[in-house]
């Protein structure tokens, strides 16, 4: 079938009225409810909503890669050079799947094939779409990833993808995308799992190499600043349907939906509450070292280590919130996690006074509940198994055991109940709710237990910004019921700024800077802060502008 003649001579793709509906059972729900959209030869549009608004689902659409039959498309035509893609069989679609359309996904390690090689998984695309030699597939690979801008490229080639740091691994997920030129890139969440100065750099390297190849892309995002950054037009999905489209400049100048003003003027604001210089000191650290050996040989004898912590000392009041900011691998979470007394470590680690460095998993259990943490991922540290009473009760059955299963049920409301949450909701399962409603349940889970110190482990990276801001708002309002302390581990300056006193920057396990939130932010004395402020204000200025405006 030919596309319709109000195509644009123009127009790669041409998606008209595409619906997309899920069934599970008896049970139906639709995630896109007929929307048209195109994308133009070698420009940029951007898809942007919050988590469920459409967006990746309609993007798969483009690939048929939906997990049919659970999921079809009632109605809809999605036209690539003419060809509706919806009615091609599936060997015009596997030369069309990595040949003419690649993908870039939001999580390379889980994208990436653990048991093989960083040379395999880049020459298979080659060797399966241009046919090449195993010789050729190798020259070209290399060049790939020199493309990309892996340093030393030929010690990589053998390589697995737990080797890399995240954003090596998306720099190779770029490589495989790009390997065969194809004439539409589209990158799903691209950068949100990667550290600010590693978001620029991907973010600069897809728009060279999108000028170098001369590819149109798809960006899938809830990040507005990248938008901004990256995109020649918008379109603005929410509930399934789109609710404003239009060139990047009236969408960001002059926003006429009110969701899509509520997306732009939604970043986590205010700052957190006054600390007290002369409260009770709850956390403390002297030169803390966490050193992992290296061992080679047949005999395994340790010839170095690894110092992923290396002389660290920290102060942390009562009702004060440290930051702790950094690129990945800089030692931010082996920090705390050392802390909580859960890796090894050598240097005293004082709480409330009190040493407890040396004690046994015994002599820490009583601590448990006064030491609480949050995850990152608040999908992957709940137990899909069990509800989301259960979740929250397990601390008390372990730390209370005289407690009744009515005291227990009781204490799981009031937790509910403090972080936003129906308490009606806690028989219901993880799955059953959103992103931001899961990772409410995963601080329940701490506060049930009346913690005095809590780890944040990057609670908000996995999020949506407006539930960014609802996350911090709320960790804020328990910090002044509480009078809780936090150590706040992010790669979010945003964040950090909207909720840390004082900032501790983090570089190789060091120490390079630290001071109060304020003059961190304003009077850095340390060019790598300086680089990590740069990289994270510039994809703050779309906001900036609008929220002025």
């Amino acid at each position: 079938m030919t596309a319709p003649t109000s195509a644009a001579p123009q127009t790669l793709v041409l998606v008209r009225n595409l619906s997309v509906e899920f069934r599970s059972g008896n049970t139906q729900h639709v995630a896109v409810k007929g929307i048209d959209f195109a994308i133009g030869k070698g420009e940029t549009v951007a898809l942007v909503g919050e988590s469920g608004s459409g967006k990746s689902v309609s993007a798969l659409s483009i690939m048929r890669l939906l997990p049919y039959p659970a999921a079809h498309h009632p109605t809809g035509e999605i036209f690539f050079e003419g060809k509706d893609l919806l009615k091609s069989p599936d060997r015009v679609m596997r030369d069309i799947r990595g040949g003419r359309i690649s993908i870039i996904f939001q999580e390379p390690m889980t994208s990436l094939n653990p048991l093989h090689t960083i040379e395999q998984q880049v020459g298979e695309i080659l060797r399966l779409h241009k046919g090449l030699t195993e010789a050729e597939a190798h020259s070209r690979v290399l060049d790939l990833l020199h493309k990309v801008g892996i340093r030393e490229p030929e010690k990589r080639l053998g390589a697995y993808p737990h080797q890399l740091s995240g954003g090596q691994r998306q720099r190779v997920m770029i490589a495989m995308a790009l390997a065969n030129e194809p004439d539409l890139l589209i990158a799903d969440e691209p950068t949100t799992a990667l550290d600010v100065t590693i978001q620029a750099q991907i973010l600069e390297l897809l728009k060279n190499l999108q000028r170098e190849f001369g590819m149109a892309m798809l960006l899938i995002t809830h990040d507005l600043g990248i938008v901004r950054k990256m995109a020649d037009r918008v379109y603005v999905m929410n509930a399934g349907e789109i609710v404003e489209r239009g060139a990047v400049e009236q969408i960001f100048s002059a926003p006429q939906h009110s969701y899509t003003r509520h997306l732009i003027a939604a970043e986590p604001k205010g700052e957190p509450p006054a600390g007290n210089p002369s409260g009770p000191i709850v956390v403390e650290t002297d030169n803390l070292k966490v050193w992992f050996p290296i061992k080679r040989g047949l005999l395994r004898r340790t010839v170095d280590h690894v110092r992923a912590v290396d002389g660290v000392s920290l102060r942390l009041r009562a009702g004060e919130t440290i930051g702790v900011v950094g690129e990945s691998g800089s030692g931010k979470t082996t920090l705390g996690l050392a802390i909580l007394r859960l890796v090894s470590s050598q240097g005293p680690i004082l709480y409330l006074g009190s040493r407890i460095d040396q004690h046994s998993t015994q002599q820490m259990r009583p601590l448990r509940r006064e030491m609480q943490i949050v995850f990152q991922d608040p999908y992957g540290s709940l137990s899909p198994r069990l509800s989301v009473s259960q979740i929250i009760e397990e601390g008390l059955i372990i730390q209370n055991p005289a407690m009744t299963f009515d005291e227990r049920r009781e204490r799981v409301s009031q937790a509910l109940v403090e972080v936003g949450l129906d308490p009606s909701a806690q028989d219901r399962f993880p799955h059953e709710f959103s992103g931001g409603q899961r990772q409410r349940i995963a601080i329940a889970r701490a506060m049930v237990l009346a913690p005095k110190f809590v780890l944040l482990d990057e609670p908000t990276s996995a999020l949506d910004m407006s539930v960014q801001a609802q996350i911090v708002d709320l960790l804020r309002d328990l910090q002044r019921r509480r009078d809780l302390s936090y150590l706040f581990i992010s790669h979010d300056l945003r964040v950090v700024r909207a909720l840390s006193n004082y900032v501790v920057v983090l570089r190789n396990g060091v120490v390079v800077e630290e001071g109060p939130t304020k003059s961190i932010f304003e009077q850095p004395r340390e060019a790598y802060t300086r680089a990590l402020l740069d990289a994270a204000l510039n994809l703050e200025v779309s906001h900036q502008h609008v929220l002025a405006t």
